[in-house]
Order: C-alpha cells, then sequence, then structure tokens
C-alpha cells in the first residue's frame, strides 16, 4: 500500500524510537460512531424519553464527557477535521462534499500514523471525509465489515464502526407509526407543538433505540471475542441533530455530542477520573480525538495536528473555549462561526442576511420540516417559531446555554452579557489567526485564486501574499458592523486589488443600501462582488439594471454560478423574471437543487 511522504519519514522516526515494539501491551481501540443525534436524544444524558439502555451502561462503566463538541455540525466537514486532526475550515476543506485537495505529502491522516506504529486499523464503513486526491479508503486495512477473528490475529487494533441508524435520513418517510409514545417527547421551543411534529420526534426516537441496540450487539460481539478487557470503547455521535434546525447550525442541539469512554481496569493509567461511572466536564472538542488516540497509543503526534490531548498520559491543559464553524451546507451558502465555554455559545454570522432556515432539498424531506413550514406559512406561528425562517438580522448571537437549552434568547444586546462577549469575540479572533481559517474568501474565489497559483487551499492560506487574513477578518468585521460612519473605509476596499477585500467592502456597502458604491463595481472582475453588486441595486428599486448584471453571469455560466442562484432566491420575488433563463441552464448537483427551488418558488410569479 503506498503511504504518503509524510507517513514514510515517520515511519523512520518511530522505528529510531523503538516505537514499533509488538511486545509493549497497548490497548485495542473500538470506535463507535453513531450519526447525527446530539446529547438531547441520549438517557444518560438527562432525556427521559429516550430508550438507549446500552449507551447508558456504557457511561455507567466508563466516563461519560458532558461537554464534547463536533467542530462543524454536519457529516464531511467533521469527517474531514477527524481523519487529519486538523480543523477542516484550516485546510479549504469546510465546504459540504467538496473534496479539495490537501498536500498529501505534508499531512498523514491518523490511521497511516498508527498502522506505522503496529496497528491494525481498519473502518466499517463511512469514510466521508471530504478531501481529494487520495481514496478515502487508501489509509485503511479493512474498509469493509468487521472481521473479529482477524482482529484477534491482528492486535493491537484500531477499529471504527460507523452506526448509520441515527442518520437524518432515518427521520424521514411515515411518521404515525412508531414504538414511542409521540405524548412521551419534549419538543424544543422553537418547534410548534403539532402532532406531525411530535410523531416525527417519536419516529426519530425509534431510529436511536436502534442504534443502540445496534452498539449493543458490537459490544457482545466484543465480549464473545474475548478481547474486551485489552479494547478501549469510545462512543460518541459525529455531530449533533436530527431534527430541523440541530444538524448544519451552530446551535447547542448542532454541536453538543455524546462522548463516553470505557477503559478496562488493566489500563488503569489511562482512567480520567478515580472511578468509572464518573461525568467528565472537561472540553473536548472533536479536533482533539486523532491527537488523544495517537497519544493513549503511544504514538508520536505530528505538528501538523490541531487541537488538544485530552485523556491519557500525554493529557494537555483543559483549553478555555471549543471552536466551530458552519459553511456551505450542500446547495446553500453560508458562513458563521461559534465559540463555547460549555456554557456560554458565542456565534458570528458572516452572512445576516439570509435566513437561518434556507430550504435545503435533504432536509425539506422531512415531515417534520414540512408541518413547521406550513404552520409558519399559515401565519399561526409565534414569532420564535417563525424567526428562523427570515434573514438573521444578527451579526452575533450569545446564549446562556445552562438556562437557555435551545439558544432562542440571544444575550448579545444585555449590558451584563458584554463582558462575556468580548472576551468571546477576542478568543474566536485569535483562533481564526492560528488555524488559518480559510473561510474568509468567498469559496468560488478561494478555489479559483489556488487554482490560479497551482497550489492547495490549504498552502493558499497559509501564504500572506495570497491569503492575507488579518486584512481580511478586519475587513468583514468592518462590513458587518453597518456603522454609515465607516462608509468611506468601505468603498475604500472596494479599490483593492484583493478580490477578497472588494467582496468585504461590497457586503458592507449591501448593508448601508450604499447604490453609488455598486455601481462602481457592477462590472467587477469578482463575480461574488459583481452579485452583490446586483442585489444593492435591486433592493434599492434599480431592478432593472440588477437583475441584467445577474442574468448575464448566469448565461455566461459563471464560476459562481450557485452562490448567483442563492442570491436570486435571497433577493425573492423581485428576482422571479429570471426564471427563464434559470430554467434553461444545465447545472451540477446543487446548482440543479437551487434550480429547482426556483422553479417552484417563481413560476407563479411568472404566469
Amino acid at each position: 500500500m503506498r503511504f504518503p511522504l509524510i507517513t514514510l519519514l515517520w515511519l523512520c522516526a518511530l522505528c529510531a524510537q523503538g516505537f514499533t515494539d509488538t511486545s509493549v501491551d497497548r490497548p485495542n481501540i473500538l470506535w463507535l460512531v453513531s450519526e447525527d443525534n446530539s446529547v438531547k436524544w441520549i438517557g444518560c444524558y438527562g432525556n427521559s424519553n429516550a430508550q438507549t439502555p446500552h449507551i447508558d451502561q456504557l457511561a455507567a462503566d466508563g466516563f461519560q464527557y458532558m461537554n464534547a463538541y463536533a467542530s462543524a455540525p454536519v457529516c464531511a466537514p467533521s469527517r474531514s477535521t477527524w481523519i487529519t486532526g486538523i480543523n477542516a475550515l484550516s485546510m479549504g476543506t469546510h465546504p459540504m462534499r467538496s473534496r479539495y485537495e490537501i498536500p498529501h505529502d505534508e499531512i498523514a491522516y491518523y490511521p497511516d500514523l498508527l498502522k506505522v506504529n503496529g496497528y491494525h486499523v481498519a473502518n466499517c464503513r463511512k469514510t466521508d471525509y471530504n478531501i481529494g486526491g487520495r481514496d478515502d479508503q487508501d489509509c485503511w486495512d479493512n474498509s469493509g465489515q468487521v472481521d473479529w477473528q482477524a482482529l484477534k490475529q491482528s492486535t493491537p487494533f484500531f477499529q471504527v464502526i460507523n452506526l448509520a441508524d441515527s442518520h437524518e435520513s432515518r427521520a424521514f418517510g411515515e411518521v404515525d407509526n412508531t414504538e414511542h409514545d409521540p405524548a412521551h417527547t419534549t419538543l424544543r421551543a422553537y418547534h410548534p407543538d403539532l402532532p406531525a411534529m411530535r410523531q416525527n420526534y417519536a419516529h426519530y426516537h425509534d431510529a436511536v433505540t436502534k442504534m443502540d441496540a445496534a452498539i449493543g450487539a458490537v459490544l457482545k460481539a466484543l465480549e464473545v471475542s474475548g478481547m474486551a478487557e485489552n479494547t478501549i470503547v469510545i462512543y460518541n455521535s459525529d455531530h449533533g441533530g436530527v431534527l430541523p434546525r440541530s444538524k448544519r447550525f451552530l446551535f447547542s442541539s448542532g454541536l453538543h455530542c455524546p462522548l463516553v469512554v470505557r477503559i478496562p481496569e488493566r489500563y488503569k493509567a489511562l482512567w480520567p477520573a478515580p472511578k468509572t461511572g464518573t461525568q467528565i466536564d472537561r472540553l473536548v472538542s472533536f479536533v482533539d480525538m486523532p491527537k488523544t488516540w495517537l497519544g493513549i497509543t503511544s504514538t508520536p503526534v505530528p505538528a501538523t495536528m490541531q487541537g488538544t490531548t485530552f485523556l491519557g498520559n500525554t493529557i494537555e491543559p483543559e483549553p478555555e473555549y471549543c471552536f466551530s464553524f458552519r459553511a456551505r451546507m450542500d446547495e446553500r451558502n453560508e458562513n458563521a462561526r461559534s465559540v463555547t465555554d460549555g456554557r456560554y455559545l458565542y456565534i458570528r454570522n458572516y452572512m445576516p442576511y439570509t435566513p437561518w432556515m434556507q430550504q435545503l432539498g435533504y432536509l425539506w424531506k422531512m415531515e417534520a420540516t414540512q408541518v413547521w413550514v406550513a404552520h409558519v406559512e399559515s401565519g399561526n406561528a409565534s414569532e420564535v417559531e417563525a424567526r428562523f425562517f427570515q434573514p438573521k438580522g444578527w451579526t452575533e448571537e450569545l446564549y446562556d446555554t445552562s438556562k437557555d437549552p435551545d439558544n432562542i434568547n440571544n444575550l448579545i444586546g444585555s449590558p451584563e452579557y458584554q463582558a462575556i462577549a468580548a472576551r468571546m469575540r477576542i478568543g474566536l479572533r485569535q483562533w481564526q489567526t492560528e488555524i488559518f481559517d480559510a473561510g474568509l474568501l468567498p469559496e468560488s474565489e478561494s478555489v479559483k485564486r489556488a487554482a490560479e497559483n497551482g497550489i492547495t487551499i490549504y498552502e493558499m492560506v497559509r501564504n500572506p501574499k495570497l491569503y492575507n487574513l488579518p486584512a481580511l477578518l478586519n475587513a468583514a468585521d468592518l462590513a458587518l458592523a453597518e456603522d454609515t460612519t465607516k462608509l468611506p473605509e468601505l468603498r475604500a476596499l472596494l479599490s483593492s486589488s484583493d478580490c477578497g477585500l472588494r467582496y468585504w467592502g461590497i457586503v458592507g456597502c449591501f448593508l448601508l443600501n450604499d447604490v453609488e458604491s455598486a455601481q462602481v463595481v457592477l462590472n467587477d472582475e469578482s463575480h461574488e462582488v459583481r452579485a452583490m453588486a446586483a442585489w444593492v441595486l435591486i433592493k434599492n428599486d434599480q431592478q432593472a439594471e440588477g437583475l441584467k448584471v445577474l442574468r448575464a453571469m448566469l448565461v455566461e455560466k459563471s464560476y459562481a454560478t450557485l452562490k448567483i442562484l442563492n442570491v436570486v432566491d435571497w433577493i425573492g420575488a423581485a428576482a422571479a423574471p429570471l426564471l427563464p433563463v434559470i430554467d434553461s441552464l444545465k447545472l451540477n448537483k446543487y446548482e440543479a437543487r437551487v434550480q429547482e427551488t426556483l422553479r417552484e418558488k417563481f413560476s407563479a410569479d411568472v404566469r
């Protein structure tokens, strides 16, 4: 099997240090990963309606982490972070299902390093690493079904088992025939109390119970194999979810995940507390996990890895915060960051002009989404229930999750919380700088710039001549301040040679309805800038000129077509005259999804 250059170099280092000595008593690791469920679906995390006896028992026999957070609230960027130990946002692999390349000669996958250290590494079966240039299966000895006999003969082993029973798709379909009683559900404060909503909750409770049963079957197989006393068992979900406004969102419901670790007595030196059954309050980010797995297997950690080791003999001090990000979710453009200290959750929205709940083809398959949308459109929804289908309007959000677990009471404007917001704001900026936040350029411009320079996005964002991160962060802050006294500075950005700075300049002018500035950049080299400028005109009663610009870019098949289609949707009815040209386009998968949404949305207006 081909190893990346960095892994071959690691092999030499390991051999020199004696780490390949298989006589050392190293633990097997069995990592069980469920899909899409937040802590709120698990009994031992406080849901009295949940039926998860096997996870609950695992927590009683092990250690239950109470503050574990996904790096992203959706699978592919989350798993991209996992396989490398580097935040996807730091590599340019943060947009959902993008498959952008990274420098594989510099970045090993954690199974590569375990393999070199004498571990048999296996994964059943989901990968979804969101990284191009290398087959996802390449790093595994076995990427098929679990072979317990092979594991017994190949110790030490590191076996991942992905459990799809709780995936979002399991919340689809008919919801009126459930094992779980719909009356025994606790609805989120933002969900309307409707029969179909309760039924969908019950339907997903059934799915989580099936997932728990699958975990029970795996643990039984481990016992039968005779390897339980040599095996550390880890259980967590790959992010939060799964009813609408959880998965894909930077709220607690999308990020706060179960994490349980059972460590046999023979490895008691690795225990994070004196006795089993203990709840551990330490903050854990998903980016911490690969580094920690290497640590507890006595495998050296490469300098490229980010995060903090939270378990074992090489444990590091607890970080002050966990950070997460939200980027494009399938066909929908988005851009946001979050910070949590376990109690307070701070969110920075880089696109405050878009709704939280944009119509997303996959999410809209769920009965709960459909009845929620219908409830809002009927005019019967409360302010909280209707809020998430409207433009955010908030650049910043702050929630006290101990008092407001559903994150509906934004405290950002409250005087008594200003100090908390300030320190979290500073923490976010420091983290963005440290990890080389790759999301300050629109996706299409980032891809274009990296390609023009013949490098990966990972390399580009580490070159200050190509990606001036401090300047981009400052420009974004300036744009989102919505301060009319800063208009001269925003207009100055429009003259920059950097399209990223021009982009933030026009975003600021958009938020201030600066038509004069928009006119200046209607023919900008950047299609992202042009699209925003056209929108400024359209929302300020200059529809003909703005629509002309958008139409021209669509006809010429702009490199930013997906963003332009999103802008058309955000504009609303005023953009309906564009439907004939949109209808005629031959588009890729995600563009076609927005195309279909616009057909449904505008067909009546055109007629």
